[in-house]
């Protein structure tokens, strides 16, 4: 348990930055681009360097073995390097000198993203993997919190303060995992051989393609809101900018306390049956949203997506980690970043195609459309969430 609160400061750090990101880029933005779809796509552009790197570099550092661990490296290349280009951001001269920040941030963090989330299977044994990841995403609420919370109020001071806080909390984050986290002596899944080799085609059956299928949809709703939230706030319902932001904060606020619980029960009543608990009152919020004028209403509505959200997410990564062997933890990983890139991609920019064309009220509509489809792939999963492995192992002393 220790292991694992120590473990979570990476995704504390992935998170905060991320938050921070996703609730105030957009209106540097703002000043330069009168375009919804354009920012929506500015917004993405990033990923599309994600959508390369992070495989590659998940799947590379399966068979990575240095005294620092397989993981480790990618992490100390990558943090100082986000630490950086964060605080460069909101310093930005030009639209030119934004993007261009923005691009080499994004490109920096998808050097450590699937190594630092791949670190907790690596170091939890599977039984216990959907517990852990509770408690990961617990931190990553905290940060969020933050991001939101006090961010808006440090955004309001200066704009610059969110991204400096967020650049020293990256190192902070790192130096603690360098102090305390120790592949070599505390992995619970051998190094691949370098012989070996970890073919994508074999990873991709058709279990695997429908979750994947799943989880494109739900972070294609999830990205879209998330990108375009504090827009839809200062334009749709008048806030400003900082209780645009701060509105976000009773979201991840649920999230955070829903992480752990959401944990418990995938593993009490299986991730499979707790994430469409989750999909379904996801699709519910996002389809009442539109309808909602009240502040209050609204903030009551995002904590209960907030709660609806944990169930999703707590139980994804350790899901599509089940569904293939231990020796693959990082490709894995890579490939649900993969979805979850495309998603992040694709779905800001068509969004704001669509507001543009409809107005803001169509975000949470399209939203809820994409729960819908996520429930469809996910209804055609067929698997018990257990790793393929252990249950082949488990055959085999049975027979």
């Amino acid at each position: 348990m220790k292991r694992t609160w120590l473990l979570g400061f990476g995704f504390f750090s992935i998170s905060i930055t991320w938050a921070l990101y996703n609730g105030f880029v957009p209106f540097f933005l703002d000043n330069y681009l009168s375009s919804t779809a354009l920012i929506g796509f500015m917004m993405t552009i990033d990923n599309y360097f994600a959508l390369f790197l992070q495989p590659w570099i998940g799947s590379r550092s399966d068979k990575t073995d240095t005294r620092f661990g397989r993981r480790m490296p990618y992490l100390l290349i990558g943090m100082p390097f986000a630490a950086v280009f964060v605080i460069l951001i909101p310093l930005h001269t030009s639209f030119v000198t934004l993007v261009l920040f923005m691009v080499l941030m994004n490109l920096a963090m998808s050097i450590y993203r699937s190594p630092t989330i791949a670190l907790m299977p690596d170091l939890t044994p599977e039984a216990q993997r959907t517990k852990a990841n509770g408690i990961i995403n617990f931190m990553g609420g905290i940060a969020g919190i933050l991001a939101y919370g006090v961010g808006s109020i440090l955004y309001d001071a200066d704009k610059s303060y969110p991204f400096i806080a967020a650049a020293c909390i990256t190192i902070i984050c790192m130096a603690i995992l360098y102090r305390t986290v120790n592949e070599r002596r505390d992995s619970v899944v051998p190094i691949a051989e370098a012989k070996v080799k970890i073919r994508w085609r074999g990873e991709l059956d058709r279990t695997t393609v429908m979750l994947l299928g799943a989880i494109f949809f739900w972070f294609v709703s999830y990205q879209g809101v998330e990108a375009l939230f504090t827009l839809y706030g200062e334009h749709h319902l008048g806030l400003s900018e900082s209780a645009a932001a701060f509105s976000l904060t009773f979201f991840s606020l649920f999230f955070v306390l829903f992480a752990i619980p959401s944990g418990w029960l995938g593993n009490r009543y299986g991730k499979k049956r707790t994430i469409m608990v989750g999909v379904c009152g996801l699709f519910l919020v996002f389809a009442v949203v539109p309808l909602v004028e009240s502040l209050l209403l609204l903030r009551i509505l995002l904590a209960l997506g907030g709660i609806f959200w944990a169930c999703i997410n707590i139980n994804s990564y350790p899901f599509i980690v089940s569904t293939g062997e231990e020796r693959s933890i990082g490709t894995r990983t890579g490939i649900y970043y993969l979805a979850s890139s495309l998603a992040a991609i694709s779905s800001p920019p068509l969004l704001g195609l669509v507001i543009d064309g409809f107005g803001y009220g169509s975000l949470f509509v399209c939203a809820a459309g994409g729960m819908l489809l996520a429930l469809l792939f996910l209804s055609l999963v067929k698997h018990d969430g257990r790793t393929a492995g252990l249950a082949s192992a488990r055959n085999s002393k049975a027979v």
